[in-house]
């Protein structure tokens, strides 16, 4: 699929380049899902990968791919917390400098874990298109940007969970997967349609500041209000000027669809209580999408859970909380 920019031999080279720094996460399937969706569902468990989130993948074969000159200077990303942590894991093994530029509602505990990783933190503005400013600042001084999303080789180091998922569960029809800046959804399309063109791409998102979906309605890169969420991790604009995740998942995913905060909130309790798993409100989008009827798949389902980096004393809450009480109420 060369027309994207980005073929699968990228993302086969990004696999051999990044197997000593990603782990290869399980796949499980889940019975409880599976009686909810009437066809087997399996989970992609990427929310264990070493940084906590899939991230690791894309930004580690984009500090592998820098020039020597690049090393030196350094590398700057933007981040809504799980890029900015796999950047400063990345960079730290690779013996680089890394500055992550943060908005100001980057949950604390994502930026205290990208702190103890000894990276430069700059943290300004309400959005994560603000924080971008800084960021190039830092790229006129030399520094190089790696992009959340919109960066080949951060593609093609997603796409690499792709081949993983074909390898393990070739059968897979319907493959469902949180969508922000399209970064890990598009590297997923590249691997997964190159083999099967016929397997059914779902991105899910958060109604609340949904950059990508907006765009997709528009026809274009558009601008969206970011505003506070659960799904924190999803938050942040698509750029205007976006060289490749707009077109790739406009091309080659079939559907998009928005959860609300409430269905998000149900499907970490669900993923706690069911399945023995924690996740952040973005990693839970998928399973919110099938508790909540909104998707309905067809044939044999996998569920991207793509990241665990939140606040525990928040999911502590979250998963009390039934019928509106929360278990202290309920003791009192």
């Amino acid at each position: 699929m060369m027309e994207y920019g980005i073929s699968l031999a990228d993302i086969e080279r990004a696999r051999n380049r990044i197997a000593g720094t990603v782990t290869r996460t399980a796949l499980n399937p889940s019975l409880a899902l599976e009686r909810q969706a009437a066809v087997p569902v399996h989970l992609k468990l990427e929310h264990t990968q070493i940084t906590g989130s899939f991230k690791l993948r894309g930004a580690a074969n984009a500090i592998a791919s820098l020039s020597d000159e690049q090393r030196s200077k350094g590398v700057v990303a933007v981040s809504t917390g799980n890029h900015g942590r796999a950047v400063a894991h990345a960079a730290r093994v690779a013996g680089v400098r890394a500055a992550i530029c943060l908005s100001e509602l980057v949950p604390r505990n994502k930026v205290a874990a990208i702190e103890d990783l000894g990276a430069d933190l700059h943290i300004s503005g309400r959005s994560q298109d603000e924080a971008e400013q800084e960021v190039l600042r830092l790229e006129r001084e030399g520094m190089t940007y790696i992009s959340p999303f919109d960066n080949a080789d951060v593609i093609a180091g997603q796409g690499t969970l792709g081949l993983e998922i074909l390898e393990e569960m070739p059968e897979v029809e319907t493959v469902v997967v949180p969508l922000s800046g399209g970064g890990l959804l598009s590297g997923i399309a590249l691997a997964m349609k190159a083999h099967r063109p016929d397997i059914r791409l779902v991105g899910v998102t958060m109604s609340r500041g949904a950059a990508m979906y907006e765009s997709l309605k528009a026809g274009q890169p558009i601008e969206v209000e970011e505003v506070e969420s659960l799904a924190d991790s999803l938050g942040g604009g698509i750029g205007l000027n976006n060289r490749y995740t707009f077109a790739i998942v406009r091309d080659l995913v079939e559907s998009c669809l928005l959860v609300e905060e409430e269905e998000l909130a149900a499907a970490i309790r669900f993923a706690y209580q069911e399945e023995q798993q924690v996740l952040e409100g973005g990693a839970a989008a998928g399973i919110a999408a099938l508790l909540s009827g909104r998707l309905k798949p067809q044939g044999p389902t996998l569920v991207v859970l793509s990241g665990r980096n939140l606040d525990m004393d928040q999911h502590r809450r979250l998963v009390c909380e039934e019928d509106g009480e929360t278990q202290e109420g309920k003791d009192a």
